[in-house]
């Protein structure tokens, strides 16, 4: 039992004369300067003295106070620092309530945050229809709810309403909720599968017909094949960043992002591959090019800058080539007609009535994997060495004189 009572306790408060009083074992009742009281533990460790507050009188009263002294008593005795402890177990206590507060976060903020890891690598017009999707479809249905409160019948309230009329825009949304979500998992604030993941998910519940109409529907204005070697040849006398980018484009099937943000970290000329990480891709998923000895030697053309880290740098803010520079270039040799997305269609007519190549090889060299999940669990490859024969081909007839072309026989590659 301590030596202080409730009594003698209040009538020092009152009294204000600054000072310590013990009540014993380490418990003091301690007037301020200015008046105030409070609650004082005093206790050693390792041979040093240190002083504990547990909390202001009145509001801890003595009783309360001798109960909080015989807890720091207890550690003390073991050889633990008592305020270590409580300062351990404050944090715990606010990290598990920045938690708590973090996975209240709603769709609409994990959506700006993901545009903001992101995007960087957008176009401005990409960034504002990327947003604009979600602000028409999404956010008045699931924008209020935290990660883990969005399910599957809330991502079927997206899209069930636009799926037979805008079926592309509903797949695109359904995609950006997928990967906010992805995201928002990566971040500890949602847990389970993805509901609104397509294949072995939502391919049950959605039609898949619609889908691969949709699919169908989008058409690039394209160049014919057969006058991708006479562009090739213009544009190999043009020395300019924005032609070799270009030529890089066509050579590769690449799409137009993919080589504006090209950093020389990627390539591996010796062996002849250019590999992507997840972030870079559409589909988010890591994926490698074989580069074509005429790509390879095209590269090694390419001059460094120092300071960047791109093939193909620039003075905007995303410190890389103008999102235009290709199109403006083909532009003023008089191809307005075509886009450059439309390459990819380019090689892939001539992949078709050229060559015997799968189709599947044919469409993974877009990065297109049209395998279903059950085929894809047993073929994890991405069948990068028969790729390589397909772009080395495709490469070599790109590159080859236009009239030496005309003769050509159809390539026989299986």
């Amino acid at each position: 039992m301590g030596t202080l009572t409730a009594r003698t306790v209040a009538s020092l408060e009152k009294a204000g004369v600054p000072g310590m009083t013990g009540d014993g074992a380490g418990l003091y009742f301690k007037v301020g300067q200015t008046g105030g009281a409070s609650w004082i533990y005093r206790y050693k460790i390792a041979g040093k003295s240190r002083y504990m507050g547990l909390g202001s009188y009145p509001e801890v009263s003595l009783a309360d106070a001798r109960i909080l002294a015989a807890d720091a008593r207890k550690l003390s005795a073991v050889g633990k620092d008592p305020l270590a402890a409580r300062d351990a177990e404050r944090e715990a206590h606010r990290e598990a309530q920045r938690l708590w507060e973090a996975k209240r976060m709603p769709f609409t903020k994990l959506a700006a945050d993901f545009m903001a890891a992101h995007g960087a690598s957008w176009s401005d017009k990409w960034r504002r229809g990327w947003l604009r999707k979600l602000e028409l479809y999404a956010f008045p249905h699931v924008g209020t709810l935290p990660a883990d409160e969005i399910d599957t019948e809330l991502v079927l309230q997206v899209l069930q309403p636009i799926w037979a009329d805008k079926t592309r825009t509903a797949d695109e949304v359904r995609g950006q909720i997928e990967q906010i979500l992805d995201a928002g998992k990566a971040r500890g604030l949602r847990s389970g599968e993805n509901p609104a993941r397509w294949r072995g998910h939502l391919e049950n519940l959605l039609s898949k017909a619609e889908k691969k109409k949709a699919r169908k529907r989008k058409h690039f204005p394209a160049m014919a094949w057969r006058d991708v070697p006479a562009l090739i040849a213009v544009l190999a006398e043009l020395d300019s960043y924005d032609a070799m980018a270009a030529r890089l484009l066509i050579l590769t099937g690449a799409r137009s992002h993919m080589i504006r943000f090209a950093a020389w970290s990627e390539l591996d000329l010796e062996a002849g591959v250019w590999s992507l990480p997840a972030e870079r891709m559409k589909m988010r998923q890591a994926f490698d090019i074989p580069l074509a000895p005429e790509v390879v030697e095209l590269l090694k053309s390419i001059p460094r800058t120092e300071g960047s880290p791109y093939l193909f740098p620039g003075r905007g803010r995303t410190g890389v080539m103008h999102a235009n520079a290709i199109r403006n270039l083909l532009h003023g040799l008089g191809h307005a007609d075509v886009t450059r997305h439309g390459f990819r269609s380019s090689f892939r007519g001539w992949a078709n009535e050229r060559t015997n190549y799968p189709r599947e090889i044919c469409e993974l060299a877009l990065a297109h994997d049209e395998r279903d999940q059950t085929e894809g669990a047993y073929s994890r490859s991405d069948l990068l060495e028969k790729r390589r024969a397909l772009m080395a081909d495709w490469a070599r007839y790109a590159t080859t004189a236009p009239a030496a072309n005309v003769i050509q026989g159809d390539f026989k590659r299986a």
